[in-house]
């Protein structure tokens, strides 16, 4: 789920979390840089709860319908269980993996804020995806997996209410939520019939590798920050070093530390990544600051023979 983008994302935001309080504390940042990462598997499997609560929802009203004396629109469709008996949503209503991960990590959100699963629920419904969705007349898996992944496209993922509580929740989710939604939507689109429940449940990180990489990228960088101070100052010398972004120093002393110290990873992903972080995180002009000065230490590396860089993918 987690790509090493998003990882040397953590990291920055870990480093600046500690430059603006002024705690020194490494230890401290290791843990927070760790609950960071796993917390987002909470923030990924509450996005399939609320569409599991949002079933539940459903399955409710439809008995109510079943009820009521006067006739809606819902009587008009002809399978008005069809939502109900969604293959897709109806893979993560009955996903014991998934209730069981739920249960042991005690993620109760939405039993504790039912109003959001309300107004979801209702903005669904009365959405044309849905009165499309219920008289079409067809019944198949891939128009129930097309339509739930329009649902969450279109009115689940830009919900501001969701974000707001998220938000609110865990101040780390805000940089999370987007990529847990689109990794949530090429989920979707890659579901059939024959997918083990496992499918739902993906590891967070692709292997152990990730979070060494977390971890090393974020202590060196600390633990040597006066060598990548001066390595920075060495090509700036007619900037005054109050004057360059804390993010830009930030980033750069980051990306010099990922080029000496990790051998594997080509020295043109470093400066792609870092450039491309930038761009999203810092000022307008500060990817082409960042790029003219790490070009001029990868050509002052490489004569010095300093970067030692092995593996594939190496030009």
């Amino acid at each position: 789920m987690l790509t090493r983008r998003h990882i040397r994302i953590k990291v920055m935001q870990c480093i600046y979390a500690l430059t603006q309080s002024k705690d020194d504390s490494l230890e401290k940042q290791e843990k927070f840089l760790r609950y960071s990462i796993e917390s987002m598997y909470n923030l990924y499997l509450l996005m399939l709860s609320l569409i599991i609560e949002m079933h539940q929802r459903a399955g409710e009203q439809l008995k109510l319908s079943s009820k009521k004396y006067l006739a809606t629109t819902s009587d008009t469709y002809p399978d008005q269980e069809k939502f109900v008996n969604n293959r897709l949503l109806l893979q993560l209503v009955n996903n014991e993996a998934l209730k069981a991960e739920l249960k042991k990590r005690k993620l109760k959100n939405w039993y504790l804020n039912d109003e959001y699963v309300k107004i979801l629920y209702n903005e669904t419904v009365e959405h044309p995806l849905y009165s499309d969705y219920m008289s079409s007349g067809k019944n198949s898996y891939g128009e129930d997996k097309e339509f739930l992944a329009s649902v969450f496209k279109e009115i689940i993922a830009p919900n501001d209410k969701i974000y707001d509580y998220f938000e609110d929740d865990k101040l780390t989710w805000v940089d999370d939520i987007p990529i847990v939604n689109t990794f949530i939507l090429k989920l979707f689109k890659k579901a059939n019939e024959n997918r083990p429940t496992s499918f739902f449940l993906p590891r967070l990180l692709k292997d152990d590798a990730d979070m060494d990489y977390a971890q090393k990228l974020l202590t060196k960088t600390l633990l040597r920050d006066a060598e990548w101070t001066k390595e920075i100052e060495g090509k700036t010398p007619n900037w005054d070093k109050d004057r360059i972004a804390d993010m830009d120093s930030i980033l750069l002393k980051m990306a010099i530390c990922e080029l000496l110290n990790f051998p594997t990873i080509p020295e043109k992903v470093t400066i792609n990544e870092f450039l491309e972080i930038a761009k999203e995180y810092s000022t307008p002009k500060s990817s082409i600051f960042i790029n003219g000065i790490l070009d001029n230490l990868v050509r002052e590396y490489k004569a010095e023979n300093k970067l030692n860089k092995i593996g594939r993918g190496l030009i």
